[in-house]
Parts: C-alpha cells; structure tokens; sequence
C-alpha cells in the first residue's frame, strides 16, 4: 500500500494558491449568477469599508491584492472568503454582527482563512480522503455563521468531512486568531470578537455539540480569543497611536 499512498500525495501535492484561486474565481462568478444580490448601496459601501481598513493592515502580497467583494441577499448569519481575494457576504449576518467592530471580527477572520492558504490545504487532503469533499464546499470556506440551508443549492449541500473534522477545527482556530490581530491593527475594537460570539451562541440555539461539528463551540472560541487578546491589543494600541480609528458605520 506505501508506493499507492506515496502516489496519491504526490497528486495531491500538485494543487497551487494558483490552481485554487483559479477555481475560486469561477464558484465565485458561478454563485453571483444564482444568489440575489443586495441592491442597499450604504450596505455595500459598508462592508466594502471594513474590508479595505482590515486589507491595509495585511502582510504582502494579500495587502495589495485586489479583493472582490459581494454582498449576497440572503438570511444565512454567514460570510466567506475564497482564495485569490473573493469575498462574499450574506446580509444575515448582520443580526448577529451588529456593530464595526463584530462585523470586523467576522471578515478578518474570513481573510486569515485566504491568508493561511487554508482552501489549498484542504482541497490536499480532501484529495488524499478520496475527495469526500464537494469542491464547491471547500472554495467557499467555512461559512462563519447560521443557516447554511439558506444557500445549500449553490453550495451542494452540506460538506462531509469525515477524517478531516480535527484538521477544519485547527483551521478554524488559527482563523480566529490570525483574524483578531488584523481587525485589531486596522483600529477595530478587538473585544468586540468575544460579543460576536455571544451573539452568534445566542442565536444558535440548538447547534449541535462541538464533536459533530467542524467548527469549535462558541464558548471554546471566546476562551481561545481572551488567551490572544493581550497580542492583539497590542496592535490595537498601536493602530490608535498612530490615527487608524475605522470610520465604517453600518
């Protein structure tokens, strides 16, 4: 079995940021086509404002990507990122982001997910898993929120991770904080991820228990965000010492 299993790493091996972001482009425009879209132009020049404060603040070459960005009409409590600076937003989300500074904590984390090459490595090992997972499901990424039945037509229904739940849960942490220190440094209140997820608990009634889940609970989530927090109220400082103060307003 080792020469088949060596075999089937090195294909796996042969995914790129570039072959991703490829695919990325084309779910992207695929999901424009097929999910209405806001026609709120304040609720468009405000995400699109959380998201240039947070991109200013990103290491290269994510800094000067151009990111795209879509606000889909939609109940789902979500929001994605896709490689290759794609990034879409449900408009339900905002009842449980309801200030700057929670809706920051959702789109840094959704950029750490792009930042980190999150999508290439699980396309890898979904690849390795025998492709258990739908392409689709693993562009669009982990879907932060509630109601993915909302848009389960476009997304193929829910993913089935199977050995990779423990590897979506790693990447979920890292996301939230990789994602706390960049909506800290562009001046967004980094306390306000612990109310986010207050929020979202409280609206989650019902949710399964965290080991049927790929993500972690909320309240493992907020424990991990107060360990960063001191780290990110560094940058949070730093960014108000030096004039970032985010004038977005939903």
């Amino acid at each position: 079995m080792l020469p088949a299993l060596l075999a089937l790493l090195a294909v796996a091996a042969c995914v790129s940021r570039g072959d991703v972001e490829t695919m990325s482009a084309s779910e992207f425009s695929k999901m424009r086509s097929e999910i209405p879209l806001t026609k709120d132009a304040k609720q468009r020049d405000y995400v699109n404002c959380v998201v240039r404060d947070i991109v200013a603040e990103l290491p290269e070459p994510y800094k000067s990507m151009q990111w795209d960005v879509e606000v889909f009409d939609n109940d789902a409590a979500n929001a994605f990122a896709m490689a290759g600076g794609k990034i879409g937003v449900f408009t339900g989300i905002f009842k449980v982001a309801t200030t700057p500074s929670e809706f920051a904590a959702v789109i840094g984390h959704e950029i750490a997910h792009v930042t980190e090459e999150h999508t290439v490595d699980r396309i890898n090992r979904a690849q390795i898993t025998g492709g258990a997972i739908a392409v689709t499901s693993i562009l669009v990424g982990d879907q932060i929120g509630l109601g993915a039945q909302g848009t389960q037509s476009v997304l193929e229904g829910a993913a089935q991770l199977g050995m990779l739940l423990p590897f979506g849960r790693s990447q979920e942490k890292e996301a939230d904080l990789v994602g706390l220190d960049y909506m800290a440094a562009a001046g967004f209140d980094p306390r306000a991820s612990l109310q986010l997820w207050k929020n979202m608990a409280k609206a989650s009634n019902g949710a399964p228990p965290e080991f049927l889940s790929t993500h972690p609970s909320s309240d493992t989530r907020i424990n991990e965000l107060k360990q960063q927090m001191p780290t990110a109220w560094v940058f949070y400082e730093a960014a108000i010492a030096a004039g970032r103060s985010p004038t977005c307003r939903p």
